[in-house]
């Protein structure tokens, strides 16, 4: 660390380090939600044509996973963000896995070849994406039940683990 970092960059950092020790991928990095970045709109519509946007799941803890079908990370820890949700149930928590800038059939093919039981959205263009800052996949954000958005995770993550429950767990209502 160079001379001069202020207390709150080393308190940043050393936050990150704390919840990317979390994971237990080596390429995921976690970072906290920055305090003044503002939450983004999200109105996409799923591979049944349903809308969803986030006002409509306040009560429930939400991961948003950014992934394309070319991107073996995000095939990699797909299934273990749907057993998340098996686990906890979705009164609790929603996964909404938002494909990046795929054709419909093939995220529908993927979905239907891998099992996938979550809600598939689409972000044909990148839009959501690009307003989310998601520049990796695959990039999950977590946002709490009362709607705050909490951490960013940059890379594939193994939700499985002990570690990733409690970073799940801290999302649920107290």
């Amino acid at each position: 660390m160079q001379v001069g970092h202020t207390r709150r960059t080393f308190l940043q950092v050393a936050s990150a380090s704390v919840l990317a020790a979390a994971c237990s991928a080596e390429s995921a990095e976690v970072t906290r939600w920055p305090a003044r970045e503002p939450i983004r709109p999200l109105d996409l519509e799923d591979l049944s044509g349903r809308r969803w946007s986030l006002p409509g799941l306040r009560g429930r803890a939400v991961l948003l996973n950014f992934w394309a079908s070319w991107c073996e990370p995000c095939r990699a820890e797909m299934p273990t963000l749907q057993q998340l949700v098996e686990l906890y149930g979705d009164d609790k928590l929603t996964v909404l896995a938002i494909n990046f800038k795929e054709p419909r059939t093939t995220a529908e093919r993927f979905a239907k070849r891998s099992g996938l039981n979550l809600p598939v959205l689409l972000d044909p263009a990148g839009d959501i994406a690009r307003k989310w800052n998601v520049k990796v996949f695959p990039t999950t954000i977590a946002i709490a039940a009362d709607g705050t958005p909490k951490w960013r995770a940059r890379g594939e993550v193994d939700w499985s683990t002990a570690e990733s429950g409690r970073m799940v767990e801290a999302l649920f209502p107290r």
